[in-house]
């Protein structure tokens, strides 16, 4: 069966419509699901057609043939997350199929058609399939299981109420008959589905909750997983770039007498911001383009450096930001008590995803195709078509798996660059960046600083004042998103903080770095604010002469299920236990991304400061657990790579050019540095949270506040100073 997608929003386009289309194409049951938009919709930024305005729209399709086989066209892209298998579990138990029936099939580009109700475009991020698709994927799946049980009754002459479905078959008890739903969909694609199916109770769940094998994971072992990278369309040639390692330089002069010599090198395509050499294969591109004698023009950034970086933002957080969130009187709080106060620092920080930035391009006079995994699939293909000139629908987008996002591929830059070298290219051509590339012209974590002020009463926080200082994301990325002066992004986590605070103040200053580009790093504003405010709880708490565990908890009466979390962590932590000179436990209490997690870590730092991670062991409610396997694995890859970031991670800029290149000065903490890492899900029968991002925002604080108790040194800036540790320097 065709899968018929519409190319443009309509106010008339029915759910019968559709159904109807879904017939009319060669059999079986097409049904779309439908969800209001806010106004995000129409002012998307990705230049794919916006909603019309008109009541509702369609996100996504379902579709089941006369095989009986239910595939799921995504609206949602898989990069490790373990989406493909947890929206589908969403879907097979209100659609009453058998699991071991249902495909997924990536979608199309279409704001209109696939956009994520949390954004208004399709958009993969934010760690909010699951809980941005939840609901819609239920009545979706409900409605479809209805309509075929209706279908069935009809031809049996039975009420339906007296028809049930199970492993993709309807039945009718009492007389044992049955009748798969292949069979079916043809007579349920002339009914319409109920506007509001009844759905599920979740005591009745049969799939959602259980440790269900990944639908991806087999084609991932045996190698016939396809992801960007391995897209080889017939006469592909291969290109390697270099840009001006200076943010914002220019080519200036190209020598490539050398280049074109060397066997396999078809061509050199020199553009005003990047030089490409298109080989046969990567290895002669890269060779190639290791030969030539690039002249760049460095342009007006040549002269920034980390050290003005720092000391800029520092001096603007001096100044007064926009109110983000306010009650009480904090002003009259601080002046009543002795303010205590605080500055903490988190630097740039890159993707360097396992999969670097690639992307296969075929640019023709009537076309152009475009194969790459993707985060934003409609602003894959509107760069596309911006750049060639090409109407939308003669741009093809083939949205493939992800080795690795983070956020990195929020934006299409890659996309822009790999469509203009292959205009001049003869053919489709591969474009990859080497990891020293990818590296050294990534959109970065933006530096932040936070100024934290806060006073005590009666051994509890009274007053508080939080300043965030940075980079503003949404105001480029998302405009909706910045707002009155405030990124909502950049203070994720601190205008929610769980903590019982009668008087509070949560301010944002945008500062934007010289030339840095910034962008989106799995976490981004709560891995800034859950640093910054758990370090300063942790402080607050000795300030108080309270223990850390204790001071929490006397503040968290507004947020049960959060202390839940926390009083689980530290039973299973042992807090409290005893243990060894220079050995310390830290507790991170976080609500990110809808999840209540508490994160405790267990370290040694030794005499030259250096860190060993002993245990970490996390307790979460994330509310009904889809898929638990997945929410385990998707928690201890986060704390790795957020707890790497805390131990190594840094982006340093000198004389306008990032000084870090590959895996040898860019570190990820190594097998045999990881600790055991404990999860334990707390039953819960509230919707989804997001969890992709949550580890990696529960790392760092749980982690500095274990070298805190382990040494009394309060770090204020990441990564860790090992010099301050081994006290061969001032903190």
């Amino acid at each position: 069966m065709t899968i018929h997608t519409v190319s443009g929003p309509s106010r008339a386009l029915s759910r019968r419509t559709i159904l109807r289309a879904g017939a009319a194409a060669g059999g079986g049951l097409l049904l779309g699901f439908y969800a209001p938009f806010a106004d995000a919709a129409a002012a998307n930024t990705s230049g794919a057609a916006p909603s019309d305005g008109g009541p509702f729209a369609p996100d996504a399709f379902i579709r089941v043939d006369r095989a009986g086989k239910v595939t799921l066209i995504m609206p949602q892209v898989e990069m490790g997350q373990g989406v493909y298998t947890s929206l589908s579990m969403i879907l097979a138990e209100e659609l009453d199929a058998a699991f071991a029936t249902v495909a997924v099939e990536a979608a199309p580009p279409s704001d209109a058609l696939y956009g994520n109700p949390m954004f208004g475009i399709q958009a993969t991020g934010n760690s909010n399939s699951v809980r941005a698709f939840w609901k819609k994927l239920r009545q979706a799946g409900a409605g479809a299981r209805a309509i075929l049980i209706e279908a069935a009754a009809l031809q049996w002459k039975v009420d339906p109420a007296s028809c049930t479905a199970s492993d993709s078959e309807v039945i009718h008890p009492p007389t044992g008959r049955k009748l798969g739903y292949g069979a079916l969909a043809d007579a349920a694609a002339k009914l319409t589905p109920p506007a509001n199916p009844p759905l599920k109770n979740p005591k009745d769940f049969k799939l959602i909750g259980k440790p269900l094998r990944r639908l991806d994971t087999q084609d991932k072992v045996n190698g016939k997983a396809l992801y960007g990278i391995d897209m080889l369309p017939p006469g592909v040639k291969f290109a390697a770039i270099a840009a001006c390692p200076v943010f914002g330089g220019k080519v200036a002069h190209v020598n490539d007498s050398a280049a074109t010599a060397m066997p396999g090198v078809r061509q050199i395509v020199v553009l005003s911001d990047l030089v490409a050499v298109v080989g046969d294969h990567f290895w002669a591109a890269k060779q190639g383009l290791e030969a030539l004698d690039i002249t760049w023009n460095d342009g007006p950034n040549a002269h920034v450096n980390s050290a003005q970086i720092r000391k800029d933002i520092k001096a603007a957080s001096e100044h007064e930001g926009a109110v983000a969130k306010s009650r009480g009187d904090v002003e009259k709080a601080l002046k009543g008590g002795d303010p205590i106060e605080a500055h903490y620092e988190v630097p740039f920080l890159s993707h360097a995803p396992m999969e670097p930035m690639n992307c296969t391009v075929h640019v023709r006079p009537d076309g152009c195709d475009v194969w790459v995994g993707t985060q934003v699939c409609a602003r894959a293909q509107a760069i596309a078509a911006r750049v060639t000139g090409l109407p939308l629908e003669k741009v093809t987008v083939h949205n493939q798996l992800i080795g690795g996002g983070f956020g990195r591929r929020l934006d299409v830059d890659g996309i822009e660059k790999s469509v203009r070298v292959a205009q001049k290219v003869d053919g489709p051509v591969k474009v990859v960046w080497t990891r020293e590339e990818d590296i050294r012209h990534d959109f970065y974590r933006p530096i932040y600083y936070d100024r934290i002020t806060a006073t005590l009463k009666d051994g509890r926080i009274d007053g508080w004042k939080h300043r965030v200082t940075g980079s503003s994301i949404m105001a480029r990325w998302f405009p909706l998103g910045f707002q009155h002066g405030v990124d909502i992004d950049g203070v994720d986590s601190a205008i929610d903080e769980p903590y019982d605070i009668p008087n509070m103040r949560v301010e944002f200053l945008r500062h934007e770095p010289p030339a840095v580009p910034t962008g989106f790093w799995r976490g981004v504003g709560p891995n800034n604010n859950v640093f910054a405010i758990e370090s300063f709880i942790d402080e607050l708490a000795r300030k108080a002469g309270k223990d850390p565990l204790d001071f929490r908890l006397a503040m968290l009466g507004k947020t049960p299920r959060l202390k839940t979390a926390l009083e689980l962590a530290a039973k299973k932590a042992h807090w409290g236990d005893p243990l060894p000179p220079r050995v310390g436990r830290g507790i991170a209490a976080q609500i990110s991304f809808a999840s209540f997690i508490a994160t405790i870590a267990e370290v040694e730092v030794d005499r030259e400061g250096e860190v060993r991670l002993r245990r970490i062991t996390c307790a979460v409610d994330t509310g009904i657990a889809v898929n638990p396997d997945t929410i385990v694995a998707q928690l201890q890859g986060g704390l790795v790579f957020g707890v790497t970031a805390a131990l190594y991670g840094e982006i340093t800029i000198d004389k306008g050019r990032v000084q870090q290149s590959n895996f040898n000065n860019y570190r990820m903490l190594r097998i045999d540095q990881t600790p055991p890492i404990d999860v334990h899900l707390i039953k819960s029968g509230e919707a989804p949270g997001g969890i992709g991002e949550t580890g990696t925002t529960a790392g760092p604080p749980a982690v500095r506040n274990a070298i805190y108790a382990a040494t009394g040194i309060a770090l204020r800036r990441l990564p860790i100073d090992r010099e301050v540790l081994a006290g061969r320097k001032q903190p």
